[in-house]
C-alpha cells in the first residue's frame, strides 16, 4: 500500500492533482486550520522579494505563493508560476484576474524537472509544498537553481515532522487519521490523494537532512526556520556569485 501511495510518477502526479484541483483550495485552508496562509506571509517576510528582477514559483498549484509574493512587491515586480498540472493552474488565473494581476502575474504550465527558462533569470525561485512531489527532488533543485541568477535565492516551504514531544504526536495521529478521511470525504480523490499527502511528507527529508542536500547543489548560507512547531519549514539559500549550475 505504501508504495503505491508514493507512486511519483509525472502521470499518476499530474492526474491525482488534476482530479482534486476544484477542492484544493476549499481543504488547504480547511485542513491547515487556515495556517497555510500565515506560513506563505511568513515566506515572503524571510525571503523578501528584491527590488528588481522577476520572480518564479515552481509547482505554484493554485497559485497562492506567487500572489501572496505579488502583494509583498506591491504589484512592481514580474512574477511567473509554473505547474505541469494545467487543471491547478485554472483557479490560479482566475485569482489573478479577480484581483486584477494579470499583467504582472503569469501562471504556465511546466515540469519543474524541466523549466522552461534560460539559466540566471530569476532574482527568486520559490515552491510551496511541492517539492517533495517532483518525482526527480534532485532534479527539481537544480532546476530552480539553475534558473536563479547569482546573489539571488531559493525558497523551499514544506511540510516537515514536528519533533515536540506533545505536539509531534498529536500531529501525527491528525496528519495520518484525520487529514486522510476528511479530504478523501470532500475530495472523493480516485487517487487517494490526501492519504498520499501524510505517505509523501513521512518519507521526505525535512531539516538539517532538506538543507545539506541545498547545499550539495550549490547553494550557500542556506538556513531553515520551523513553523508553528514545525509542522512547516522555510529552507531559503543563496546561489553564489561564483557557481555554475548544479
Amino acid at each position: 500500500m505504501a508504495s503505491s501511495l508514493l507512486d511519483k510518477r509525472e502521470p499518476r502526479i499530474r492526474a491525482m492533482f488534476g482530479n482534486i484541483a476544484r477542492h484544493y483550495d476549499l481543504l488547504n485552508h480547511l485542513l491547515s486550520l487556515n495556517i497555510d496562509r500565515y506560513w506563505r506571509w511568513r515566506a515572503t517576510r524571510l525571503a523578501p522579494p528584491a527590488a528588481d528582477g522577476p520572480i518564479l514559483d515552481v509547482c505554484t498549484g493554485t497559485g497562492d505563493l506567487a500572489l501572496a509574493y505579488d502583494r509583498a512587491a506591491h504589484g512592481r515586480l514580474s512574477i511567473i508560476g509554473s505547474d505541469f498540472c494545467l487543471p491547478m493552474l485554472l483557479p490560479a488565473r482566475d485569482k489573478t484576474r479577480r484581483r486584477r494581476a494579470a499583467d504582472r502575474v503569469r501562471f504556465i504550465e511546466a515540469d519543474t524537472q524541466r523549466l522552461p527558462f534560460p539559466d540566471d533569470s530569476f532574482q527568486l525561485a520559490t515552491v510551496a509544498f511541492g517539492l517533495r512531489n517532483v518525482t526527480d527532488t534532485d532534479k527539481g533543485i537544480a532546476e530552480m537553481v539553475r534558473v536563479t541568477r547569482p546573489g539571488g535565492r531559493v525558497a523551499i516551504l514544506e511540510f516537515s515532522r514536528p519533533r515536540h514531544w506533545f505536539i509531534g504526536p498529536l500531529y501525527r495521529f491528525y496528519f495520518r487519521r484525520v487529514l486522510p478521511f476528511i479530504g478523501q470525504l470532500v475530495s472523493r480523490s480516485r487517487d487517494s490523494a490526501y492519504n498520499y499527502l501524510p505517505a509523501s511528507v513521512m518519507q521526505f527529508p525535512d531539516g538539517e537532512e532538506l538543507a545539506a542536500k541545498l547545499r550539495g547543489h550549490g547553494l550557500i548560507d542556506v538556513k531553515w526556520h520551523p513553523l508553528t512547531f514545525g509542522i512547516a519549514t522555510l529552507y531559503i539559500g543563496t546561489k553564489a556569485v561564483s557557481a555554475s549550475p548544479a
